[in-house]
């Protein structure tokens, strides 16, 4: 069985100043809110934060981003945070933009043990400056090296006392390969099973990535309402 937290400051209370963290989510789909609720009223800062994105300027990572609680983002858009941007352009938060595929592929080789991998994505770009590239069959490749976190975060469907985690539908999106590339997985699940309850099958992260898990309740916001006139 793992750490069982009934409270999200307990679920945090390990993450110190400085920490490198991965969130999962995809804009505001699938994001641990509650666990980012407590790392605000925790206070702790000078976060490099590996996420999608970067919330919005109320919610998500947006809140850490307004209390001055991140130092370095490393993400592949940013285009929905007003105080994101006024942060980049003032020099207050370092940014480092990556192509989605790419992002997504880092993180995935981090969790799956692999330091580096070549990709066409990014050469010829700003991206490639700096970084080894190579030939193969003709075509110019980049080496883009992996990522891990000191702590991952993440948004669960469901989730049983072992461990294991079921993702529903497109909140699963990133969810899935930071919680492989953190050293320590913390998972916020919308309901807890006893061990045995959830079908084999269908676990989508293995119990052996996860450390910590905590039942909540989450409001899903939703980050642009488009609705018939």
């Amino acid at each position: 069985m793992k750490k069982i937290c009934t409270s999200f400051q307990d679920a945090v209370a390990d993450i110190h100043d400085g920490a490198t963290l991965m969130v999962g989510g995809f804009g505001l789909c699938g994001i641990p809110e509650n666990l980012i609720l407590a790392l605000a009223e925790k206070g702790v800062k000078d976060l490099t934060v590996i996420s999608n994105n970067c919330g919005i300027d109320e919610w998500g990572l947006g809140l850490l981003l307004n209390n001055k609680q991140i130092k370095k983002m490393i993400g592949s858009y940013v285009g929905e945070n007003k105080e994101f941007e006024r942060q980049v352009l003032t020099g207050e938060l370092e940014v480092e933009l990556t192509p989605q595929g790419t992002l997504a592929e880092k993180i995935r080789a981090g969790g799956a043990g692999i330091p580096a991998f070549y990709t066409p994505a990014g050469v010829g770009t700003p991206i490639a400056e700096g970084k080894e590239t190579k030939i193969f069959n003709g075509r110019e490749y980049l080496l883009e090296e992996a990522l891990t976190a000191d702590f991952s975060l993440v948004r669960a469907w469901k989730g049983d006392k072992m461990g294991n985690l079921v993702y529903h539908k497109t909140a699963r999106n990133f969810n899935p390969m930071i919680a492989a590339a953190g050293k320590v997985t913390i998972a916020e699940v919308e309901t807890l099973y006893e061990i045995g309850e959830l079908d084999a099958n269908f676990i989508h992260t293995p119990s052996i990535y996860v450390q910590t898990m905590i039942e909540g309740v989450q409001e899903k916001r939703i980050e642009r309402l488009t609705v018939r006139k």
